[in-house]
């Protein structure tokens, strides 16, 4: 390819992106200024999604519940592996992992803002029993990887709500 072809095509590919609709996903706009994260930073899930707060969007996470606008509650959170499919010898072949939670976004006084959320993920893999330590690490892999579309899917959620009306001012009236 010739220089000057080359120059071209590196020019015109984000010409092409941009008419497509193509753009990064940026911060998230959530209709809170304030949010209480009601998990541990003990939970991986939680640190996750607080991290992915703090760095992703407009909303100060607050430590207090008190000086919170809004209040992230979990329900469930759950993971579980089933059987998928036996060999012939009765040997398990596939599992199915599910990644199971649950919240809701309630106010400081407990009224709902957002109705409980049920989020569900699941992901199958296949089982060798002459491979076990490596299917483990696989495993553990797969649930980190479903705990990062979990947060991402409660970010979504979040910024798809309606906005809190805000307090009128008294001093304005």
């Amino acid at each position: 390819m010739t220089p000057g072809r080359r120059a071209f095509v590196i020019a015109a590919a984000p010409l092409l992106l941009a008419g497509c609709g193509f753009q990064l996903r940026g911060s998230a706009q959530l209709p809170y200024d304030t949010l209480f994260v009601d998990i541990p930073d003990s939970s991986a899930l939680g640190a996750e999604l607080k991290r992915n707060l703090r760095a992703g969007s407009n909303t100060r996470i607050v430590a207090r519940r008190e000086e919170a606008q809004a209040i992230l509650a979990p329900t469930v959170e759950q993971r579980s592996k089933t059987i998928l499919s036996l060999s012939s010898a009765g040997r398990v072949r596939e599992f199915r992992l599910k990644y199971n939670f649950a919240f809701r976004i309630i106010d400081t006084q407990g009224r709902d803002i957002i109705a409980p959320v049920a989020l569900l993920i699941e992901r199958d893999f296949p089982f060798n029993d002459t491979q076990v330590l490596a299917k483990e690490s696989e495993e553990a892999l797969l649930y980190r990887d479903m705990q990062t579309d979990m947060v991402q899917q409660v970010l979504r959620r979040l910024a798809a709500t309606e906005p809190l009306p805000r307090e009128r001012d008294p001093a304005r009236n």
